[in-house]
């Protein structure tokens, strides 16, 4: 049965008619093109896929584009101001060396920015304990929670 979708995603109005079982990620990744947000094991267990749904971190493997309706979302590409500034994350992502092959990235960031946004000047267990549903195979996560803590400290000012 077809969904008729109207939503803001990365500040641009987008709609669409999408089957009732089409989650996010696949509107996100096969309709729009963003694919920036990452099918990684489509249980919601690594965070690749997460992105920003009013502000808020979520794994879109696992929500519906239907549940989104009227919401406004933010992936990776919509981070970057328009002449192509960093976000003050990805910039502390890119400066603490948090990335290595950059698959979980994305993911890592929008959990980053929700996570600062509500624990301003986390501490590193508080930041390592909010991304454990994040995997990275590559970086052992040390540069990512520097990467987490620099760029919430940039976020603020």
């Amino acid at each position: 049965m077809p969904v008729q979708l109207s939503l803001t995603v990365n500040g641009k109005a987008a709609g669409a008619s999408v089957d009732e079982r089409t989650l996010l990620v696949e509107y996100l990744r096969n309709q729009l093109a963003l694919t920036g947000t990452h099918v990684g094991c489509d249980t919601g267990q690594c965070g690749a896929c997460t992105v920003l749904v009013d502000g808020r971190a979520v794994k879109s493997c696992n929500v519906l584009a239907a549940q989104v309706n009227g919401a406004k979302v933010t992936t990776i590409e919509g981070l970057a101001a328009a002449d192509g500034t960093l976000h003050p994350m990805q910039e502390a992502f890119r400066d603490c060396h948090g990335l290595q092959c950059g698959f979980c990235t994305p993911g890592m960031v929008l959990s980053a920015i929700d996570l600062v946004q509500r624990h301003p000047g986390a501490d590193e267990q508080t930041v390592r304990e909010a991304l454990e549903g994040n995997l990275c195979r590559c970086t052992g996560y040390q540069n990512i929670v520097k990467a987490v803590q620099q760029g919430g400290a940039a976020m603020r000012k």
